[in-house]
């Protein structure tokens, strides 16, 4: 097993409302999380409220690293304030193999230019993961991706 914690920051020009809506409302989120170049959905269910859940399943597409393996994605919400903070836990299966678990929390803070986010991840990666940089990189790419969700 390997442990690993990152923070990664944003500002985005948009309230913390407009940016607490990118992670509840499900067709906002869909668009900047389940949407993806790299695979094709074959699932997604989003259920945001304590205790909910949230799951994407996709199928990597040709000329990915792992063309034709499936990814299942799953979160559970432990904790949610609306507007100020959203926690939750995700597990990462390949093949229906578990790869990874984490826990995740995302706190939003208004600022002069719309909302500031910070959002830390706390992963372990078990045999066969895609191991904590990648993953970094990927919510990189993730996050970055909220500001078409916000319009």
């Amino acid at each position: 097993m390997i442990h690993n914690t990152f923070v990664l920051e944003r500002v985005y020009l948009k309230s913390a409302g407009n940016v607490f809506a990118a992670f509840s409302v499900p067709d906002k989120k869909r668009r900047w999380y389940a949407n993806g170049r790299g695979h094709d959905i074959l699932s997604y269910d989003l259920d945001f409220r304590i205790g909910g859940n949230e799951v994407l399943v996709g199928q990597m597409k040709s000329g990915t690293p792992v063309a034709g393996a499936v990814l299942k994605w799953s979160q559970t919400f432990a904790d949610i304030i609306k507007d100020e903070r959203i926690v939750f836990t995700q597990t990462v299966d390949f093949d229906e193999r578990r790869i990874s678990c984490a826990l995740i929390s995302i706190a939003l803070n208004p600022d002069a230019a719309g909302c500031s986010m910070t959002f830390t991840h706390q992963g372990v990666y078990f045999d066969g993961a895609d191991g904590s940089e990648l993953r970094e990189n990927g919510w990189r790419g993730l996050l970055d991706g909220i500001e078409h969700a916000l319009e």
